[in-house]
């Protein structure tokens, strides 16, 4: 009896079905870690809000996320090599096998190369000539752009990055996608809506893209579903998220952009992206002591 019990249970075993893998989370911010040199000053650095890339990173930490993605001017003031060793390094650098980074206006200030950033990066960062590349995550195709477009021949259509762009798209016609860099094509902040990205939203939405994530204003802004010049579109829009909250001080909100539907300034936290077959969980998370934090779900478009 007891030769057959066990003898159904090992049967039983072999043939249940396989617990599901979680579908992968995300982390992001950018706009992340102080100048160690303290080319400002450090009353200055205070006066501007502090630096918080230790207490963001431990929000990281204590999610352990799939993927980080690192939004631009990950480390100030300009990128240089030896800044990222001594302050990124030290909080987010942690989390850098799991990084996926787009660099910001900073990593260019100390060359037109952005040495220090593609050195510290390493491949992580895609071509050094280019900083734009894509990957795949759960069932989700994810494209990091290069919104310093002086650098990189341009933005608009026919540039090379735009080319490419609507090629990559073409060629992975996944049923969810996201694309992120710095610059945000809509925003409430002090760096306001910038339709120099249009070209490259247009592509986006062509190809039914979800999500689109930039930083470069210092606060946390969601968008409602949008075309590529703003129009609310609820069935086939675009929705933004900036989040400029990495660590590195505050902006304020000056006009607020028709289709922001939740915005916060002078809080840091990071956002979490749980990314599911046919949609999407979101939620930002503020750093101990704050108390803003902004949640929902949205669903993919897919490829149609």
């Amino acid at each position: 009896m007891v030769a057959l019990v066990l003898s159904l249970a090992v049967a039983a075993a072999a043939t249940a079905t396989p617990a599901p893998p979680h579908d992968p989370v995300i982390a992001a911010a950018g706009d992340i870690a102080c100048d160690p040199r303290h080319h400002l000053g450090p009353d200055i650095e205070a006066m501007l809000g502090g630096c918080e890339a230790a207490a963001t990173y431990a929000l990281i930490a204590a999610k352990k996320p799939s993927a980080v993605l690192a939004l631009g001017d990950e480390q100030y003031e300009d990128g240089a090599l030896e800044a990222f060793q001594q302050s990124y390094a030290k909080t987010w650098g942690q989390v850098k096998a799991i990084t996926h980074p787009t660099p910001g206006n900073h990593e260019y200030y100390s060359s037109p190369s952005a040495d220090g950033y593609f050195t510290y990066f390493g491949a992580a960062a895609g071509d050094r000539s280019k900083g734009y590349y894509s990957f795949n995550l759960g069932g989700w195709h994810i494209i990091a752009l290069n919104g310093n477009c002086g650098f990189v021949g341009g933005c608009a259509s026919g540039s090379k990055q735009e080319r490419w762009l609507k090629a990559d798209l073409a060629s992975h016609p996944a049923g969810c996608t996201l694309a992120y860099w710095h610059q945000p094509r809509f925003s409430s902040a002090t760096h306001h809506s910038d339709a120099t990205y249009a070209d490259l939203w247009r592509d986006l939405y062509a190809a039914h893209a979800d999500v689109v994530l930039g930083g470069h204003d210092h606060d946390y802004e969601r968008f409602a579903p949008q075309t590529p010049d703003g129009a609310s579109d609820p069935q086939a829009g675009i929705r933004e998220f900036v989040v400029g909250t990495g660590g590195r001080s505050h902006s304020i909100f000056l006009r607020v952009e028709k289709n922001s539907e939740s915005r916060a300034a002078g809080t840091f936290g990071v956002l979490f992206l749980s990314l599911h077959s046919h949609g999407y969980d979101w939620r930002f998370t503020p750093i101990a002591g704050y108390l803003f934090s902004d949640s929902g779900s949205g669903a993919c478009h897919g490829r149609r």
